[in-house]
């Protein structure tokens, strides 16, 4: 059939449809890739009670891959923006937000350089959060980390994105890795005290939440610090059905050190080793469910003269608030006389 007749009396759609389809299936598939596997990054996010130690851990931890040969990033999610201070001798890091403003309203735009800075192969930024009654936090973290992505953060290579977050605050922007799928795994930090290990209770139950949404984050581990030997938080962390990954002496050298911004977690020192486990559990442990332990269980971890269990709890009545045994209140019911 001639062009001209082909134009004339065009081929019905659906034999058109059924050729296409044949000249698809008779294309060869793709031979199988022999390049070596890509690199998947572990972003883990870390949990744990305001001054309970979390950045004391965390620069240690980062400082130890990094010396191990691993790529890490280390990102401070508190407000307080203080993360990355004991990785860089006390200097405090240019936050995200606070640099995007300032480059915002100078009509420039923020580059890497601005927000992202590296010692001795750890790689660290500070998202920071606004001011006191100036703002949510929780907003300034997603915020923050729109932020990132428009940096590209989903390209970026790395063996470890270590996410450091506030614990003891539960609105919606500290939940994002676990709600949002954006972690593999979430660490708790503990201590041998109720308020840390409730708030270690209170991310477990997040965690619970999500994975029964569908999520696929779990906790892989507790990490113990100031450990003064009295079990509590291992006895938590065996009650939640998590490992723990490593337990950091209360140490009066550690104490020192870490309130002089110095890294303690380096290879051939006194704590070397310590560390050197936990970046082994950290790397080895998998995510999985805990188990969320109700408040009079994780009351039940202490010693009844610490917590006071056997203080009963008395009802109170109108006489105790006012003064007297009834009030009378003024009725608003409009009342007839009988005409």
């Amino acid at each position: 059939m001639t062009e001209a007749l082909k134009a004339a009396h065009p081929e019905p759609a659906a034999a058109t449809m059924a050729e296409q389809l044949r000249r698809e299936a008779a294309i060869e598939p793709d031979p199988v890739s022999t390049a070596p596997a890509v690199k998947e990054t572990e972003v883990i996010a870390i949990y744990g009670k305001g001054g309970i130690g979390k950045s004391f851990a965390l620069a240690n931890l980062s400082y130890m891959m990094a010396q191990q040969g691993k790529k890490v990033l280390l990102i401070g999610c508190d407000p307080k923006s203080d993360t990355t201070s004991l990785l860089f001798g006390g200097r405090s890091c240019p936050t995200i937000i606070e640099t995007s403003s300032k480059m915002k309203l100078a009509g420039e735009q923020v580059t890497i350089g601005d927000v992202c800075f590296k010692r001795d192969g750890v790689f660290a930024m500070e998202l920071g959060g606004p001011e006191v009654g100036r703002g949510c936090g929780g907003r300034g973290i997603i915020h923050g980390f729109e932020l990132l992505e428009s940096l590209g953060f989903h390209e970026w290579d790395f063996d470890y994105v270590l996410l450091d977050f506030l614990g003891d605050v539960v609105c919606g922007g500290f939940g994002l890795p676990i709600a949002r799928d954006m972690c593999q795994k979430v660490i708790v930090v503990g201590s041998n005290d109720l308020q840390s290990l409730y708030v270690a209770n209170n991310v477990c139950s997040a965690v619970e939440y999500f994975r029964k949404l569908g999520g696929n984050v779990g906790v892989a581990g507790m990490v113990i610090n100031k450990d003064d030997g009295t079990g509590e938080a291992q006895n938590f962390a065996s009650s939640a059905g998590i490992p723990v990954l490593a337990a950091i002496p209360a140490d009066e050298e550690i104490r020192r050190k870490s309130a002089n911004y110095q890294i303690i977690g380096r290879p051939g020192d006194r704590w070397g080793p310590l560390f050197e486990e936990l970046a082994a559990n950290v790397a080895s442990a998998p995510p999985q469910q805990p188990n969320t332990l109700s408040q009079d269980a994780l009351l039940g971890l202490f010693a009844s003269d610490v917590v006071g269990r056997d203080v009963v709890l008395e009802p109170a009545t109108v006489q105790d608030m006012c003064g007297k045994s009834s009030m009378e209140k003024p009725s608003l019911e409009v009342v007839y006389e009988n005409v």
